[in-house]
């Protein structure tokens, strides 16, 4: 059966959950929801949603602007003054944040991090004759603010179509003789081993709920043998290499003079 606007929001208002729950990252969370406005049926749709606890949600309401964030509120911050800081890997963002980078690097990678905030990450940038980098899966939403001097603030993302739901990377940016760039997977070194997993996962699932077969098929892994090399074995150890014609009897010596 195929699956409705409203579904569709559903599902992605679950996933945001699943997210502030700490159970999806936020380049999880970013897949999922892109795979959820491009689902047709409801088969794909559940999915989605097949490795989380709970209940169907009820419909979500049509897109609405995630709110401000407040005031006064109390940001995680990662300094660098003539040296570098660098956060990536798996970690939690359960606050706004910040990154102070003078005459040095900050580097925040959030792709591998568990968003509980809403799927809204507000980070506020100062870069004074440095650098702060910030990676983002390909697929959120990006708002970029702020004021450069003899600087660059810059994105560098495939953002998500206009009108979807998806995950928010608002950054306020202070730069002077410096920049602020906030880049995608296409950008920087994407995380394969991590989105393959996934896409295997989501195949398995598929074939247990639907059994429509995906792009993952079971197959002979690097290190074993193929069934067709097992109906003709070698022998060990190899048998030495044969003549291409039978030797020749040696000539008998001439004697001198002929």
């Amino acid at each position: 059966m195929r699956v409705s606007d409203a579904e569709r929001e559903a599902a992605v208002e679950w996933l945001r959950v699943a997210s502030v729950e700490g159970r999806l990252t936020l380049g999880e969370l970013t897949e999922r929801t892109e795979a959820a406005y491009t689902a047709v049926t409801q088969a794909q749709l559940a999915v989605l949603t097949a490795d989380l606890p709970g209940g169907r949600p009820a419909p979500a309401p049509a897109y609405s602007p995630p709110p401000a964030s407040p005031g006064g509120q109390v940001r995680r911050w990662f300094v660098a003054v003539m040296s570098s800081s660098k956060r990536r890997g798996s970690w939690r963002i359960d606050k706004p944040l910040g990154a102070v980078a003078v005459m040095g690097d900050v580097l925040l990678d959030l792709r591998q991090a568990e968003v509980r905030t809403g799927g809204v990450v507000d980070i506020m940038a100062t870069a004074v004759m440095g650098n702060v980098k910030i990676i983002v899966p390909d697929g959120v939403d990006v708002q970029l603010d702020g004021i450069a001097v003899m600087g660059d603030k810059k994105v560098q993302v495939v953002e998500a179509p206009p009108g979807t739901n998806a995950p928010l990377v608002r950054v306020t940016a202070y730069v002077l003789m410096g920049d602020v760039k906030v880049v995608g997977d296409s950008r920087t070194k994407p995380l394969k081993k991590a989105i393959a997993a996934w896409r295997k996962q989501w195949d398995e699932l598929r074939v247990e709920l639907t059994g429509e077969y995906g792009h993952y098929q079971a197959g002979p892994g690097p290190h074993q043998v193929h069934p067709s090399h097992q109906e003709h074995p070698h022998s060990w150890p190899p048998a030495p290499p044969q003549p291409p014609y039978p030797p020749q009897p040696p000539r008998p010596p001439q004697s001198p003079g002929y």
